[in-house]
């Protein structure tokens, strides 16, 4: 599969360290078998970082958290509505810090403690969110992890940010997701939604059970969807994905492989797994992969 490239899959070994024993699974990634014990870190993720905010004239504050480390750092991009004090962003704090490199956690605008309106947010501001972050907090190269929507907008990025970006892991990346799943419906339904100028769609993963689009949203989204044309995208990139992901499915991951430039790409999908990916294997799968690519960078240079 084009995308696909130096790195082979089967030889990939995330367990380099720690001894985690791994089989293969099809040509396009590999299931892990369930770790039999779990890092002394993991029981004792907390938030251990101090509050700031990121102040942006004429555009929303946004609150972080940094901690100071070596490089590359690791940038935690969140997911839709999801917030920095996540288990999956402190756990990748506190991974950093026993490796003694830096991470930063923020929320996008409208979202947890930073400032704006939710309503009012777009793809195209949150990317602009992320792009400040990387721009104002981060020193050096940097390492992005990206849930979800976090997925779309750390490819976004690395494109515009290539010279800071040394290396992704996309976990269930939603590349280009919301539009994909509105042009799938029928033309009566799109629309009904026009005229609503809303779109209501089922979900777990919120406690109102449905996420609210607004058209205008899903309009802007539009002129950020990426999987139309090749993506200009070089660097080491490691793809996570839940093969029982009921929002985004896993071959979205494999439409990325296949688009980037790439030709250091992997896919791990791992057969239980949902959308959030935060069971404690899931999670150990995460810091196992940041703690492949921080090695595989430092040796390089």
């Amino acid at each position: 599969m084009a995308g696909l490239g130096a790195t082979a899959l089967g030889a990939w070994a995330p367990w380099r360290r720690w001894a985690w024993p791994a089989r293969s699974f099809g040509p396009h990634g590999f299931l892990a078998r369930k770790p039999e014990w779990a890092p002394r870190w993991f029981a004792a993720c907390r938030q251990k970082t101090s509050l700031s905010f990121l102040n942006r004239p004429e555009l929303p504050n946004l609150a972080y958290t940094k901690l100071k480390g070596k490089s590359p750092g690791v940038i935690f991009i969140p997911g839709y509505l999801s917030k920095m004090d996540g288990i999956k962003a402190l756990a990748v704090e506190e991974f950093c810090k026993s490796l003694g490199h830096a991470c930063i956690r923020f929320d996008y605008s409208g979202v947890g403690q930073s400032d704006g309106i939710l309503h009012q947010c777009t793809v195209g501001k949150w990317r602009k969110d992320v792009l400040s972050i990387i721009d104002e907090l981060a020193d050096g190269p940097q390492i992005l992890v990206g849930c979800s929507l976090g997925g779309w907008l750390m490819l976004h990025t690395a494109i515009a940010r290539p010279e800071k970006v040394a290396a992704l892991i996309g976990v269930a990346t939603a590349a280009d997701s919301f539009v994909t799943q509105f042009n799938q419906l029928s033309v009566e339904t799109k629309k009904e939604i026009e005229i609503k100028g809303e779109w209501s769609i089922p979900t777990k993963y919120s406690e109102e059970g449905v996420y609210c689009l607004r058209y205008s949203f899903l309009k802007e989204a539009k002129h950020h969807c990426l999987l139309h044309s090749p993506i200009p995208v070089v660097c080491p990139i490691r793809l996570l994905h839940g093969m029982k992901d009921d929002l985004v499915p896993w071959q979205t991951s494999m439409q990325v492989a296949d688009r980037v430039l790439s030709t250091d790409v992997d896919i791990i999908l791992r057969k239980e797994s949902d959308h959030r990916m935060k069971e404690k294997a899931d999670i150990q799968l995460i810091v196992y992969t940041i703690d492949d690519l921080i090695d595989k960078l430092t040796t390089a240079s």
